[in-house]
């Protein structure tokens, strides 16, 4: 669920997905607001013709047979009275909203204007807002008193809300992942290539079709990985030249040393040849890299440590080793031997002794080896996969070392997508943790 929303189409769909919410209740509630406007002035206005028409109406009749044509009249929200004194006493609770209809009566009724006409509460029912009282005073000074009771309109159906607000949002969820999926699958294919790539030694041709961005995109790519290949195959035979070059003359000066009369001198030379020989090939591994001809395939990790694990005991190495039956990884078995090879070396000798154990968690495989040696300060636990870099403790030549162990087993695993990472042991010492990802 974390990996989808931090992808292009999880964070679009998202924020689609809010955007769409906030609109529809904005658009909702500004429907309702209008409609609820519209409906207040239709009424103002059906409700004032309809009481100039009762006005007019007990007006035209004899004063004795007024109340009973009133009485006639009354019916719904009505109640009409007939009478030589006004009922209504202005103001009171919710006569604010009767504002729009009091202009419509005096527009078709100007005779009610200058005090003829008062819009209020009944004087017997002051504290009730839903029931307004109206009172006309027609020509011969009397008065036509109509109770009305206050009919609010019901809001939208909250039922109603929901549905159209879901059916929305699933159509447009929809239509976004179909087409985010069209737009984003060019980008996947160029992800696929770009990984396949890192971990062979062919170009991985990209087609050079769709919208004009990802046809640029493409295009660009697959320039970039012919511009990569012919480094790399310049870098190979460049390395291949250096190392004739280098190591011929080496071996010249192992067979000239016989010549040397004092065996202290002549044993100092070996060693300087063979310090110079181990250099050599660090250098040569380092910038070799990970791009081999060794093809990529399926790797017991488990048996490879293990493997790796017997060799140092057989050499009388002290380590221990526990890893389950198997765990299995895509990768090249050569290349992958070499760096977990030093990692264990550099645990053993400066750290006395290498514990070794393989897991995984179903995403990724971890070798984490660890040490009962001086550890390493948190300053230095990232310089010591610079190239060439030693710390004082290897700057002997009992251990030995170029600097390029772990810098090569970094460089390795992370060609294969994973990862070395020094920290602290517990109890003192380092644990060197490599993860790879599982097949």
């Amino acid at each position: 669920m974390i990996r989808f929303a931090n992808s292009v189409p999880g964070r679009t769909i998202i924020v689609l997905m809010i955007a769409i919410g906030v609109l529809h209740v904005a658009s909702l509630w500004t429907y309702q607001a209008s409609l609820q406007a519209e409906i207040t002035s239709n009424n103002d206005e059906r409700l004032a013709e309809r009481l100039v028409s009762i006005m007019r109406t007990v007006m035209r009749v004899p004063a004795a047979e007024r109340e009973l044509t009133a009485h006639a009249l009354a019916g719904g929200p009505f109640d009409i009275h007939w009478s030589l004194a006004e009922h209504a006493v202005a103001g009171g609770p919710g006569v604010g909203r009767l504002e729009g209809m009091r202009k419509r009566l005096l527009d078709i009724a100007p005779e009610l204007g200058g005090g003829n006409l008062v819009i209020g509460t009944s004087a017997t029912l002051r504290d009730d807002e839903h029931i307004a009282m109206i009172s006309m005073q027609l020509p011969d000074r009397s008065w036509v008193n109509v109770s009305v009771v206050s009919v609010r309109i019901p809001p939208l159906s909250g039922d109603g809300t929901l549905y159209s607000t879901t059916l929305m949002a699933g159509g447009l969820l929809l239509v976004a992942v179909l087409l985010l999926g069209w737009l984003t699958r060019p980008l996947k294919v160029v992800a696929d290539a770009a990984r396949q790539f890192s971990t062979g030694v062919e170009v991985v041709k990209v087609a050079e079709s769709g919208p004009t961005e990802v046809k640029q995109l493409a295009a660009a790519f697959n320039e970039m990985q012919v511009r990569i290949k012919k480094l790399i195959d310049d870098r190979s035979q460049t390395l291949a030249a250096i190392s004739h070059d280098l190591k011929s003359p080496l071996t010249r000066l192992r067979f000239r040393i016989e010549d040397v009369p004092s065996p202290e001198t002549r044993s100092e030379i070996e060693a300087d040849i063979g310090e110079m020989e181990a250099m050599i090939e660090g250098a040569l591994a380092f910038l070799k890299g990970d791009r081999s001809d060794e093809a990529l395939r399926s790797v017991d990790l488990a048996s490879l440590v293990e493997a790796i694990a017997t060799d140092f005991d057989d050499m009388g190495k002290p380590v221990r080793f526990a890893a389950p039956r198997a765990v299995v990884i895509q990768g090249r078995k050569l290349s992958l031997k070499r760096a977990l090879t030093n990692v264990i070396e550099n645990a053993i000798k400066y750290g006395g002794r290498a514990d070794i154990s393989v897991s995984a968690d179903g995403l990724n495989a971890q070798v984490l080896v660890t040490d009962q040696g001086p550890g390493i300060d948190d300053k230095d636990k990232e310089a010591v996969f610079a190239p060439f870099h030693r710390l004082e403790l290897s700057r002997n030549k009992e251990t030995g070392g170029v600097g390029l162990g772990l810098t090569v087993a970094r460089s390795i695993v992370r060609a294969h997508g994973g990862d070395v990472v020094l920290s602290d042991r517990a109890g003192g010492g380092l644990s060197v943790l490599v993860t790879l990802p599982a097949a």
